[in-house]
């Protein structure tokens, strides 16, 4: 099939969340097919990894998303044009027929281009990477729509809603969030058929629109790069990885640092924390200023090599929707986990088999504890992680599962 891929981000390098669903989703689905793809340069992912080089990031991504794909065009965020821009374009939103989900990608550029695309190629089946996207399907000439829902935008938003403590933030995210659901309402039944990344969000989707053909593919792991090398294990160790522009992550470094760490201070000397992610802000990285054992590293190269050091992997994320990549790296990374429900949310993790849960601080630091006592616990738990990765988080078979998916919707 030629398929037309439309995406809200430059889904290259595969470092953290979206990034890795969209790369290899993209990387299986061209195994199959004949793969297009016109993407938005979101400048906040990129310039991290590249020290602040986008010009060489979108190089570096235009090249090699080029070996899976026939053609390749990025092109920029028009509100990203001015400092305030999105938080201008948030302001006036309110006011609009759309809220600021849908209204932030308008672009004539990327209008101008899709508008050639669709006369100058016949395409079977048109991917649309995120509702955000939906203000070009009416430009999509009767071509089989496919929505791919990274979260249930709406849920996501009402969750925040609830948990913010700032009134003005919660009203903001309230209006945002049931805006968005009536948006959902209206045009998810427009589709030709919807991917989400768990069976929970396939029943929050159905919900919202009842009669669409939803499917759902996983976020997987590549678990051939994923994978342990046989590096030594620091007893001490905990890690946490996470891009620190995404709010859960902030959140969830923080509980560790305000909650967790001085607990286990008075337990144990000599343990260490490790918070990995892209542009910490700077309510995090005063504590690594401020504690020697805490180390705040920002972006790092090889995250590979500090998950598998750690002794424990602790991810206590409260918030958000979707299902959470870094539990899928760290589970084939082979590593104990310490996590909160939400963060395993959509993964078919065990307590107690696979992963540890835990909801308040004490909980946490009580089961950090008992993996650090317990090296034969750490290697059992983190045994029964890999093999839950390896039996049902492979990305080869959920590329696969796409494809078939695809198929049937282009030839029904």
């Amino acid at each position: 099939m030629k398929i037309l891929w439309l995406s809200h981000l430059v889904p290259y390098p595969p470092k953290g969340g979206v990034l890795q669903r969209s790369f290899y989703l993209l990387r299986e689905l061209s195994k199959y097919h004949e793969i297009d793809l016109l993407a938005f340069n979101q400048k906040d992912l990129i310039a991290p990894l590249y020290k602040g080089n986008i010009e060489l990031g979108l190089a570096d991504a235009h090249k090699e998303l080029s070996k899976i794909c026939n053609d390749v065009k990025f092109f920029d965020i028009q509100c990203d044009s001015k400092a305030s821009g999105k938080m201008l374009l948030a302001f006036t939103s309110l006011f609009s027929r759309y809220p600021y989900t849908i209204n932030w990608l308008r672009s004539d550029a990327f209008t101008k281009a899709l508008s050639e695309k669709i006369v100058l190629k016949n395409y079977d089946l048109v991917h649309l990477d995120t509702i955000s996207l939906d203000i070009y399907r009416p430009l999509l000439d009767n071509l089989p729509c496919i929505l791919d829902h990274h979260n249930i935008e709406s849920h996501m938003l009402l969750r925040r809603s609830r948990q913010e403590k700032s009134l003005i933030k919660r009203a903001y995210f309230f209006q945002e969030g049931f805006r968005l659901q009536r948006f959902e309402e209206k045009v998810c039944s427009k589709y030709r058929g919807h991917i989400t990344c768990s069976d929970i969000d396939s029943e929050r989707l159905r919900k919202i629109s009842p009669l669409s053909s939803i499917k759902t593919i996983p976020n997987g792991v590549d678990t051939n790069f994923f994978a342990p090398k046989g590096l030594k294990q620091e007893d001490k160790t905990l890690v946490f990885v996470g891009t620190m522009s995404w709010y859960p992550n902030i959140e969830a470094a923080l509980f560790i640092c305000r909650e967790i760490m001085p607990r286990l201070r008075s337990l144990h000397s000599g343990i260490r924390l490790r918070i990995i992610g892209a542009s910490p802000p700077e309510q995090v990285r005063k504590f690594g200023i401020e504690h020697d054992d805490i180390d705040v590293l920002g972006f790092v190269d090889e995250v590979r090599d500090y998950i598998e050091q750690a002794a424990v992997y602790v991810c206590p994320i409260m918030d958000g929707g979707g299902t959470k990549l870094k539990i899928l790296d760290a589970l084939a990374m082979e590593k104990p986990i310490v996590a909160h429900k939400i963060a395993s949310e959509g993964i078919n993790v065990t307590d107690g088999v696979d992963i540890l849960l835990a909801d308040r601080a004490d909980e946490y630091v009580e089961l950090i504890v008992r993996l650090i006592e317990s090296p034969s616990e750490r290697l059992r738990l983190g045994k029964a992680a890999r093999k839950l990765a390896l039996e049902q988080y492979d990305y080869t078979s959920i590329g696969k599962s796409l494809s078939d998916y695809y198929g049937k919707l282009a030839g029904s």
